[in-house]
């Protein structure tokens, strides 16, 4: 019986109940274990205040060390890219869309006004930054809380729209919510990638989970992270990556901003795809010489969780 760590919200449990269902389909027997995260109790606070977004993985991850669970199911974006002492990831599964969205109060008409100072709902640099660059008149706003309170939030407020994760609506089934794509904005690292971690030691549970492991979603996600890695940037650095393979060529498009979008640093390789391991690293160090750690070293500074 292997037992499941999750997150209570909906999102999470979407995520742990499909992990189930590939269990099942594998002949393994399982239950889900439900645990309220640091990140999940306090919504008044920036993620970069609590320590990022490690404070939706750290319970559970105390949890698996503890011997408490044998699996914990994260949002592969939510993971630090230095995974705690202990923990290995064993499964990644198939990504679904990895774009934002644009979730509208009213509608999307305020977009076409040349001078017309919209209101953005989100809580994150990389994508503050990347809509401020596009949106110039533009401002943005804190918003926290699950899927379904962000919606409300916004329903109840004066904000033109909020960001959202395609997938997250989607796997909600709220994708009547989503007013536009915004595929011209790079997503987080391995933004719509759900990943499995369990103990180092454990191997065969690691085992088991190889079989719903998507190889070639693990590839593009690992080289999205390693370019976030290099940075140094942490979960809130306004930095985007996005590798995707197209005819046996992997194609990553990453981004370094300032909050404010006063500095930009765009980042565009391809390899081959059976070449391509190392093409995180190689963006991160273009960038590095193109004064990334300048914006990054500017940021304030995430608090650490122990």
């Amino acid at each position: 019986m292997i037992r499941i760590g999750t997150r209570k919200s909906k999102l999470a449990l979407w995520q742990a109940n499909k992990v189930q269902e590939e269990l099942q389909l594998l002949g393994q027997a399982s239950k889900l274990v439900l645990i309220e995260s640091e990140g999940d109790k306090v919504l008044d606070t920036p993620l970069p205040l609590m320590g990022g977004k490690g404070v939706f993985t750290k319970t559970l991850d105390d949890a698996l060390v503890a011997g408490e669970i044998d699996i914990a199911v994260h949002s592969h974006k939510d993971i630090p890219t230095d995974l705690p002492e202990g923990i290995q990831l064993c499964s990644v599964m198939e990504r679904a869309n990895p774009y934002d969205v644009l979730v509208v109060r009213k509608n999307t008409d305020f977009l076409d006004v040349e001078d017309y100072a919209g209101l953005i709902a989100t809580s994150s640099n990389r994508r503050k930054s990347q809509w401020l660059d596009r949106y110039q008149k533009h401002n943005t706003c804190d918003i926290r809380g699950n899927v379904q309170t962000r919606i409300k939030k916004l329903r109840e407020s004066t904000w033109d729209g909020a960001i959202f994760a395609a997938a997250g609506l989607q796997r909600l089934e709220l994708d009547h919510e989503i007013a536009l794509v915004l595929d011209w904005m790079i997503p987080a690292p391995a933004q719509g990638a759900v990943a499995v971690v369990c103990r180092e030691n454990d191997a065969e549970t690691a085992k088991t989970c190889q079989g719903f492991h998507h190889t070639e979603t693990a590839l593009c996600t690992q080289i999205e992270r390693d370019f976030l890695n290099q940075l140094n940037g942490g979960c809130s650095a306004p930095i985007g990556a996005y590798a995707k393979i197209e005819d046996g060529i992997l194609k990553l498009d990453a981004i370094v901003m300032d909050p404010d979008a006063e500095l930009k640093i765009e980042v565009k390789l391809e390899k081959d795809a059976l070449l391509a391991h190392n093409l995180g690293i190689e963006a991160a160090k273009y960038a590095l010489s193109r004064g990334a750690k300048d914006i990054i070293d500017k940021l304030p500074k995430e608090k650490r969780l122990h």
